[in-house]
């Protein structure tokens, strides 16, 4: 599925393969068997340099919904009041985001 993904984006931005490869400074080879479902396990640093080059960001390269709940629940509220407690503002909580879509999508994988 991410291989579908590179190859819609990339194209869509009038980009080959050989000049995604040099701007992410990532190996032709590589994305070639990404492209291709052949290699299908990237790490979240491929990930992330791949969704940069191609002006994206990781859940929309890896497929991934983002979905807003109405009503958070308690504890939910809690921690997030914790996180701000902390000095986690929500431009950190947007890195923590892309871990965690990244996370879930190598369990869906498995």
């Amino acid at each position: 599925m991410i291989g579908k993904k590179i190859v819609e984006l990339r194209k869509k931005r009038g980009m080959t393969l050989s000049e995604l490869a040099e701007k992410a400074n990532i190996s032709k080879s590589y994305i070639s068997g990404l492209e291709r479902n052949i290699n299908d396990n990237p790490s979240i640093q491929v990930i992330n340099k791949i969704a940069s080059i191609l002006e994206v960001d990781v859940t929309t390269l890896i497929g991934a919904e983002v979905k807003h709940q109405e009503c958070l629940e308690t504890e939910w509220q809690e921690f997030v009041r914790e996180l701000k407690a902390t000095g986690i503002d929500k431009d950190k909580i947007v890195e923590y985001k892309t871990l965690i879509e990244f996370i879930k999508w190598q369990k869906e994988r498995d």
